[in-house]
């Protein structure tokens, strides 16, 4: 196992204020790192932005993916780490602590948006706000984007943000 206790903090730099917490090293010698604030692999990726990060345990792969724009390209950052140690829980902890607000509402069945406010972990900051689209709702419909428009307005009130 990988992290503070069993191997001395490798030589990774961090943003000014932060410390590394956890680590862990590719398959391919790429040190990867976590703080309170942010990923690194080896740029930064503040929490808030990363949308998702999955652990394969079958191919030791670590995808983390970074939060976009409906219909472009996100960046994915794919790492095969045989040990992660103590990085993917700490990845999983700081991920959801950026989550503010998600709410999901449905336009045809179950399918519909998901509004989601998200904040820098140690709390400082502006909400972001992004929306998800489930497979088959078109972000471009006018009842969708209605939809979407309403959802975040009632997702900002619910929050204190008129």
């Amino acid at each position: 196992m990988r992290g503070r206790s069993r191997e001395a903090r490798p030589e990774l730099a961090v943003a000014k204020g932060e410390r590394l917490l956890a680590w862990a090293t590719s398959t391919d010698g790429q040190v990867l790192g976590g703080t309170r604030d942010a990923f690194y692999a080896p740029q930064r990726v503040p929490w808030e932005q990363v949308e998702a990060a999955d652990w394969d345990r079958e191919t030791t792969t670590l995808r983390v993916s970074e939060v976009g724009s409906w219909g472009d390209h996100r960046a994915e950052h794919v790492f095969v780490v045989e040990e992660p140690g103590r990085l993917l829980e700490l990845v999983r902890e700081r991920v959801t602590a950026s989550v503010v607000l998600q709410r999901h509402v449905p336009l045809a069945g179950r399918r519909g948006v998901r509004v989601i406010a998200r904040r820098a972990p140690g709390g400082g900051g502006e909400l972001s706000w992004v929306f998800e689209y489930d497979e088959g709702i078109d972000p471009a419909d006018p009842v969708v984007r209605l939809a979407a428009a309403e959802a975040l307005q009632a997702a900002r009130d619910e929050v204190g943000l008129v």
